[in-house]
């Protein structure tokens, strides 16, 4: 085998959540009462598009938590030397972007240096000249004049490409909505695109077809140039901004998963039985909240990173001691951050123990565990689905703040934070470099934005009062037309 598999700690906590969720996803199509919110959300347009560009940066965040280790020599032995940097399935599939580095920075699409350096021509005569790029634009032999043509024809190879992928794709979707609904085929794609169909199957294709639109030509383009540009060091700032993905889909996620049992748990438990558990969790709490979270993170991280360089032997690869920084930095701000949630949840366990239910319960001899399982917990989650949805934003936003003021990942691991961090600088050069700074706020931005768009549209489905004003709604308007039907006759 050429490659030794390696598994890091958040690698092993990101195939755990992705069982535990396609388990999840088994047991709620299998029950309708759980079922009927999450097609409220398919139901949004808003929801669906957001879930399209999330599942996009879910399938790059998988790729890269693949890591293993290639192999560098076979000895005579027979025994295999493998290689002590730690690569992913993702550096695999954008080798040329990680492998293509030239020697400083240069701008979008460029054929040159970004600065001038001093050329020895042949005569030996100096000059100060922008050098040609290593990699971006080396096969024109006139970049002066064939640069833009060049860019313009693999761009509209890439458009082309991009819409075949797209209708292959719509066409397999409708084909099967077609057989799902017994129609013919002409009629589904009728229903779809009118927006007659009870999920917005067109909003999806469509931003699927954005999606297409800017990364196939963008994969053609990174062939042949920077897209994006290259750093300080010569690095593509594509390879950097798709690398920082998994990162921040990290931070949001195993620190919402650390920061739930704290909240629900002593949420309700601070609600339900109220007295000397009310006044010690509320004290907890309070005195968290006292702390400024960015001196106890900071201080924590601080202590995690003295005894990793106390302990050189526990890490035989510079990726597994970065990751395990990862890893501790997730567990402080789950520790840090799960206060706000369990406030929620008490006033809500406050209100919901006063009702008959819980009364009638409680006079038939109910055990309060039982009671807070299969009456509190249930009545609670969505208030607990909407903040861990809305709480990931946070989260990505807290490790960029992190990573700028040098307390959040290690600085030999690529995040969003990492790159804001490094561009500080290079905003004050002149001329000035902007796209390293760009291109982390594009893709943080866009991150953000789905994930507050699904956010909205899982509160809309899982909050019992939006559904009641729904409803009613719904009556009226119902009513009204029946009016003016009667009105009409």
């Amino acid at each position: 085998m050429g490659f030794k598999p390696i598994i890091l700690w958040t690698d092993a906590f990101i195939y755990l959540l992705l069982a535990f969720g396609l388990a999840f996803g088994g047991y709620v199509l299998r029950r309708e009462h759980l079922r009927a919110p999450w097609q409220r959300v398919a139901q949004s347009p808003s929801g669906m598009v957001s879930m399209v560009v999330l599942t996009g940066f879910l399938v790059i965040g998988l790729l890269d938590s693949m890591h293993f280790r290639p192999v560098v020599a076979t000895r005579n032995s027979g025994e295999q030397a493998y290689a002590v940097e730690v690569l992913s399935l993702l550096d695999k599939v954008v080798s040329p972007l990680r492998q293509r580095a030239e020697k400083t920075y240069s701008a979008p699409f460029a054929t040159h240096l970004y600065a001038k350096e001093t050329i020895e021509l042949l005569g030996g005569r100096q000059v100060r000249a922008f050098p040609r790029l290593i990699y971006g634009g080396a096969h024109l032999k006139n970049p002066e004049q064939d640069r833009a043509s060049d860019i313009a024809l693999r761009a509209a190879i890439g458009v082309g490409l991009a819409l075949i992928l797209w209708g292959a794709a719509a066409s397999v979707l409708l084909w099967l909505l077609a057989l799902r609904r017994k129609i013919g085929l002409g009629a589904c794609v009728k229903i779809v695109f009118r927006g007659q169909s009870n999920i917005p199957w067109s909003a999806a294709l469509l931003t699927f077809l954005m999606l297409l639109l800017l990364a196939v030509p963008a994969t053609i383009l990174s062939a042949k140039y920077h897209v994006l540009g290259t750093d300080k060091v010569g690095q593509d700032v594509l390879y950097l901004a798709l690398k920082s993905i998994r990162t921040g889909l990290v931070i949001g996620t195993l620190t919402t998963l650390v920061m739930l049992p704290f909240a629900v748990l002593l949420g309700i438990m601070a609600g339900y039985f109220r007295g000397w558990i009310d006044d010690l969790i509320q004290y907890v709490y309070t005195t968290l909240n006292s702390i400024p979270a960015v001196l106890l993170i900071a201080a924590a991280v601080l202590m995690t990173q003295v005894y990793m360089d106390t302990h050189p032997d526990l890490f035989e690869t510079v990726s597994a001691r970065a990751d395990l920084r990862l890893l501790f930095l997730c567990l402080i701000l789950g520790i840090t951050s799960w206060t706000g949630l369990c406030r929620l949840l008490r006033g809500e366990a406050l209100k919901l123990r006063e009702m008959e239910y819980i009364q009638a319960a409680q006079a038939f001899g109910v055990s309060d565990f039982r009671i807070i399982l299969r009456h509190l917990l249930p009545n609670v989650m969505h208030i607990v689905m909407i903040a861990i949805v809305m709480d990931f934003s946070g989260l990505v936003l807290a490790e960029a703040v992190l990573s700028y003021v040098g307390v959040g990942v290690d600085p030999s691991m690529i995040s969003f934070g990492t790159m804001i961090n490094s561009a500080r600088l290079e905003m004050a050069r002149e001329p000035m470099v902007w796209w390293s700074l760009t291109a982390a706020f594009g893709f943080m931005f866009l991150l953000v934005l789905c994930a507050n768009l699904f956010s909205d549209a899982v509160r809309d489905a899982f909050d019992p009062r939006v559904q009641t004003r729904t409803a009613r709604l719904r009556i009226v308007q119902g009513r009204r037309q029946d009016w003016q039907k009667e009105k009409k006759t």
